[in-house]
C-alpha cells in the first residue's frame, strides 16, 4: 500500500511547532501587541521582481495569493490599529528546495515609534527567548559594507560590476547569465558573505544600499543607505525588517520601477496595490516592521536540515 498519505513531520516536531507558536503569542501578549488576520487573496500582487505570486481563479476573476501580509497590515496601521502582528500562511511560486516551500509560515509585526535598530532589539529578544534551550547567544550587528569587507574582501559601495564579477569567480562561483550591480551584490551576499557568518550564531546585517531599499526609508549619507536589516542564524536568512517608508509618492515611484524591471525581464505584469498607496496618502504612522520565516526558525530551533522535516505535509504531499 502506498504511504504517500503519511505526514512528513514527526509528532515531536509537531509539538515543537505548537510550542513555538504559543511562545510567539505569549511574547506579543506581554508587550501589548495585537494579533490580526488579513486576507490571503488580493486583487493586487507584489511588484518585487524577485517574487512570483500564485494566482487563484474565482467567480469574480483572478486574485493573487499574498507573498506577505504587509500591504493589508499597513492599511490597518493607517486606520489606527496600533502595534500589530500576524502569523500567516504565505505563498511564493517557484520556490522549493532545502530552505524553501511554496507555501510557508511567516510572522510579521509592526511597532509604532520604532526604527530598525530598536526593532532589531525586539527580534533578538523573541528569537533568543524561543531558543532558550539552545540559545545562540547575543547577536552581532554588522554594517552591510563591513560584512562585505570582512567576508568578500571588497567595498560593496565602491566596487565596479567587473570587480564584483571577479570576486565571484575568485570564490569559485560560475555564473553565465547577465546581472546588474544589485544582482552581483545579491549573489555575493548569498554565496560568499552569508556562508562566512559564524555558524550557530545570530547576525544582523543592516545599512543596505539605497538601491535595495524595497519598502524601507532611506538614510542620508555618502552613500545613502536603506533603513533595512536582515537577520541570519549562521548562514541562513531568517528575517527582513525595515523602518517603513511612509511617503505615498515615493512608494508609487518604486512600484513603477519594479514594473519596468519586470517588463524588461519578461516577467508577468501584475496589478499595483492602489489601496496601500491610498493608505499611505492618508497617513502611515512612524513605524518599523519585520517578516520572520517560521519554518526556517523552527529548523534552527530543532536542528532540522531540510524544511520538509518541520512541515506537517511537504509540498509533494500537499
Amino acid at each position: 500500500m502506498s504511504e504517500d498519505w503519511y505526514p512528513g513531520a514527526s509528532p515531536d516536531l509537531l509539538r515543537a511547532r505548537a510550542a513555538m507558536l504559543a511562545g510567539i503569542r505569549a511574547f506579543f501578549a506581554g508587550r501589548g501587541v495585537l494579533e490580526v488576520e488579513t486576507p490571503m487573496l488580493s486583487r493586487a500582487a507584489a511588484t518585487d521582481p524577485a517574487l512570483e505570486s500564485l494566482v487563484a481563479g474565482t467567480d469574480t476573476g483572478y486574485r493573487y495569493l499574498h507573498t506577505s501580509p504587509e500591504f493589508p497590515m499597513k492599511r490597518l496601521l493607517a486606520a489606527g490599529s496600533g502595534d500589530i502582528y500576524q502569523i500567516a500562511r504565505v505563498f511564493r511560486a517557484g520556490e522549493a528546495g532545502r530552505y524553501h516551500n511554496p507555501e510557508f509560515s511567516l510572522l510579521e509585526w509592526y511597532r509604532l515609534g520604532f526604527d530598525e535598530h530598536r526593532l532589531m532589539d525586539e527580534v533578538e529578544a523573541l528569537v533568543r527567548g524561543l531558543a532558550a534551550a539552545n540559545d545562540p547567544g547575543p547577536a552581532e550587528r554588522l554594517d552591510y559594507a563591513e560584512a562585505f569587507r570582512r567576508h568578500a574582501g571588497l567595498d560593496p559601495f565602491a566596487a565596479t560590476v567587473a570587480e564584483l564579477s571577479a570576486c565571484a569567480a575568485d570564490h569559485g562561483i560560475v555564473f553565465s547569465g547577465e546581472l546588474d550591480r544589485d544582482g552581483w551584490l545579491d549573489l555575493l551576499m548569498s554565496q560568499v558573505v552569508a556562508p562566512g557568518l559564524p555558524a550557530g550564531r545570530l547576525t544582523f546585517i543592516h545599512g543596505y544600499p539605497a538601491s535595495q531599499a524595497a519598502l524601507a526609508r532611506l538614510r542620508p549619507g555618502d552613500p545613502p543607505t536603506a533603513a533595512r536589516f536582515e537577520l541570519h542564524w549562521g548562514s541562513l536568512e531568517l528575517a527582513n525588517g525595515f523602518h517603513e517608508l511612509s511617503d505615498a509618492d515615493e512608494q508609487a515611484a518604486r512600484f513603477a520601477r519594479d514594473l519596468e524591471i519586470r517588463q524588461a525581464r519578461g516577467l508577468p505584469e501584475v496589478p499595483v496595490d492602489r489601496h496601500l498607496l491610498a493608505a499611505l496618502q492618508a497617513g502611515l504612522p512612524d513605524c518599523a516592521g519585520v517578516a520572520l520565516g517560521l519554518d526556517r526558525l523552527l529548523m534552527c530551533l530543532t536542528g532540522a536540515t531540510h524544511i520538509d522535516q518541520v512541515l506537517a505535509f511537504a509540498w509533494d504531499k500537499a
